[in-house]
């Protein structure tokens, strides 16, 4: 099949070549000189020509536009049979199977050199051609036409197939190779404690960088190997490794001049490796026969002496035997045992030097994306934007499937589901809700500020994440961080991973410190955004203070302007508010103001500005809001506030209000000259008696919208 291969690579090349064109020009200049002799032909032919270049034009366009190498074998295809049928017509005046049969099949093979695409075009535009010609040139003589069809196109099938089926086997074969190759270079790095158990799930950085350090060991132990084989003419000098598990080694790295050293995991304590085994210390072993088991070669022993010394760690652990061999009788004196001594060590120092390496490396690794972790959540400013960042620099660390971060409040004792990143929809629509505490592995995590479950692995049939009855995506692995600061946990970290051992020891400390990151930006952002609440609002009414209203009040101004829409201005006052404090105290004084700002924040629209300019005076914006809309409003927040009950230590108490109104542009063009035509109509509500509505409609002139009430100042309700 290989072989086959290498030919249809060869013929395309040579039909791509200017020796295929050029016996082209040959054929097409001798088709020319002999057209006469056959005029029946001249019909179908110039009709299979356009077909040809439709054919031609059509599927190159659909198939494989900008792909030059497809166009050329389609053409070289398609005008090799047109030619090769033109030349058989004129040259026997008929197409039966001695004169054209097995033109046909090697048209169909040299076709079949092409892509296989190209072959199926070519032979079915080749039975077209044959049978056009039966019917136009032979009046309808099929002579053969069934065989020659069934041969052009069994012979493409045949390719396509046998093409196809290659490649599958190439690639599969590739893969497999592949595969094996990483696998066995992660047992390595397993064997030499490069890392854990977890090492195929592990990121590309990672996969790249033990790689490099596997082969920077088998490089330094080659080296070495090679060394000891042509100084002590040496048949075989082998480094044995034992497996993590203990129970086997694998070939580590190999010099030999023999073609029978296999590459399979070897038993501890499998043939004469087992007196070292038993012994753990330098073993040499003469007058080797055939029938004794040297298990690194698959044929009966082929050495006559051996010498193996054990490689072993500082605390004495054996983790591997370096093996020589020689096939001839001569025994290793006690200098070549201490040559192989230092080869031990030297193999050994290469293995823990690549260890340190590689944990340095790791360490700079993930130092790195901490403090770009760091970094971004330090300038995030939002809460919101906290929990972005830090799912983000988690992302850089461990790879999982779901992330979630949730917030516990003390004083309610409830979980807040903040932010939920998953595939699934259910899983998604968690973001937003709410979870009593003592329900599950959050709420454990958030009690005992220790991350859970311990060993990083989920059991679907004991463990709740967050609460029964609340959607978990199907994870293998979990692990829950608490969000600690300052001995108080104030959130979690949820990570789940659809793969076993995502969170490996290393990984799962450098997301807890990732975790306590989290925490810290998270109070900050709180502090801020307290700050920026303290800075813009009350204290009192929880509504605008008046500098964050002046700000405003001067963009809705603009607004209002550029697009020509009415703004209307209401400035509120409790009347008499003094009395009050005087004789019921500061306290319902408070009372009676929060009330009021109460009221208005239920009456405005999302669009209306409310503020506490100052004492007991409050100002409402609103936009696209004409006269009568203000007047409107002001009348609902007098009456309400009017009908409003304060209870007091000395019975129920009724406050009223006063507002007044102005409209831009009637009244103002700017804030300042809006507010103070608001101002002045509300002193013509104070002057008028008080709990009333009016309107400035033009300068220097004021109109009450109510006729004045004879009402007290402030009345006591009930007996």
């Amino acid at each position: 099949m290989d072989a086959l291969v290498r030919g249809m690579l060869v013929a395309r090349r040579a039909g791509r070549s200017f020796v295929g064109w050029g016996l082209l020009a040959v054929a097409t200049g001798w088709l020319v000189s002999r057209g006469h002799s056959v005029t029946g032909i001249a019909r179908p032919m110039s009709w299979a020509l356009a077909l040809a270049l439709a054919l031609y034009g059509g599927v190159t366009r659909a198939r494989a536009a900008g792909d030059v190498h497809f166009g050329r074998e389609l053409k070289m295809g398609l005008w090799l049979v047109f030619f090769v049928d033109a030349v058989l017509a004129q040259t026997y005046g008929t197409l039966d199977v001695r004169a054209s049969g097995l033109l046909y099949v090697l048209i169909a093979c040299v076709s079949a050199f092409a892509r296989p695409q190209v072959a199926l075009v070519v032979s079915g535009y080749a039975v077209l051609l044959d049978g056009l010609l039966c019917v136009v040139a032979f009046d309808g003589r099929y002579e053969g036409f069934a065989v020659r069809s069934a041969l052009c196109i069994a012979v493409a099938l045949l390719h396509t197939v046998a093409l196809g089926v290659e490649t599958l086997r190439l690639r599969v074969s590739t893969r497999a190779e592949v595969d094996l190759e990483i696998e066995r270079m992660h047992a390595q790095a397993r064997g030499y404690r490069l890392s854990g158990t977890a090492m195929s799930g592990a990121e590309d950085a990672e996969d790249s960088l033990t790689r490099s350090s596997v082969e920077e060991i088998r490089q330094s132990v080659y080296y070495a190997l090679s060394l000891l084989r042509s100084s002590m003419g040496l048949h075989t000098a082998v480094l044995l490794w034992r497996s993590g598990d203990g129970k086997s080694y694998r070939i580590s790295e190999c010099a030999t001049v023999s073609d029978d050293v296999v590459d399979e995991p070897i038993a501890v304590g499998d043939g004469v490796l087992a007196v070292v085994e038993s012994r753990g210390e330098p073993v040499r072993l003469d007058r080797l026969k055939a029938a004794y088991r040297v298990p690194y070669y698959r044929v009966p022993c082929p050495v006559r002496t051996l010498l193996a010394v054990p490689v072993l760690s500082a605390r004495g652990e054996s983790l591997g035997l370096l093996v020589l061999d020689r096939t001839r009788d001569v025994p290793f004196s006690d200098e070549d045992v201490s040559v192989a001594e230092e080869a031990a060590k030297h193999c050994l120092r290469a293995v823990q030097n690549e260890r340190t390496f590689l944990q340095l490396e790791r360490t700079r690794t993930e130092q790195d994306k901490l403090y770009r972790a760091v970094q971004e959540l330090a300038g995030s400013m939002t809460e919101r934007d906290v929990i972005q960042a830090g799912v983000r620099a988690a992302r850089e660390i461990a790879n999982f499937d779901v992330a979630a971060v949730t917030t516990f409040d003390p004083t309610t004792l409830r979980h807040h589901v903040a932010a939920v990143e998953a595939d699934d929809v259910a899983v998604r629509a968690l973001t937003g809700s709410h979870f009593t505490h003592n329900q599950g592995l959050v709420s454990m995590v958030v009690q005992n500020r220790f991350p859970l479950p311990y060993r990083g692995e989920l059991d679907a049939t004991q463990h709740v994440v967050f609460a029964r009855g609340m959607a978990w995506p199907k994870t293998t692995s979990l692990l829950v961080f608490p969000l600690t600061l300052r001995d108080q946990t104030i959130g979690t970290l949820v990570l789940g991973a659809k793969r076993s051992g995502a969170f490996a020891s290393s990984v799962r400390g450098t997301l807890e410190v990732l975790a306590s990151h989290m925490a810290v930006s998270m109070a900050n952002a709180r502090m801020v955004t307290h700050l920026e609440t303290m800075a813009t609002t009350d204290g009192m009414t929880g509504l605008l203070n008046k500098r964050a209203m002046l700000e405003a009040a001067a963009q809705k101004v603009e607004a209002a302007r550029r697009f020509g829409r009415p703004l209307a201005t209401i400035v509120v006052d409790i009347d008499h508010f003094k009395r009050v404090n005087d004789t019921y105290g500061h306290d319902v004084g408070d009372q009676v103001i929060k009330g009021l700002g109460a009221l208005l924040a239920r009456q405005k629209r999302s669009t209306d500005i409310v503020a506490r300019f100052g004492g007991e005076e409050f100002v409402i914006l609103c936009e696209q809001t004409d006269q009568e809309g203000a007047n409107l409003l002001a009348e609902r927040v007098r009456q309400e506030f009017a009908a409003t009950v304060f209870p007091t230590t000395k019975g129920p108490l009724s406050v009223t209000c006063s507002l007044g109104i102005s409209t831009f542009p009637d009244s103002g063009e700017d804030w300042d000259s809006l507010f103070r035509s608001a101002d002045e109509a509300l002193y013509v509500s104070k002057n008028g008696g008080r709990n009333r509505v009016s309107t400035h409609r033009a300068p220097r002139s004021m109109v009450r919208v109510r006729p004045r009430e004879t009402t007290p100042l402030f009345r006591k309700t009930g007996s």
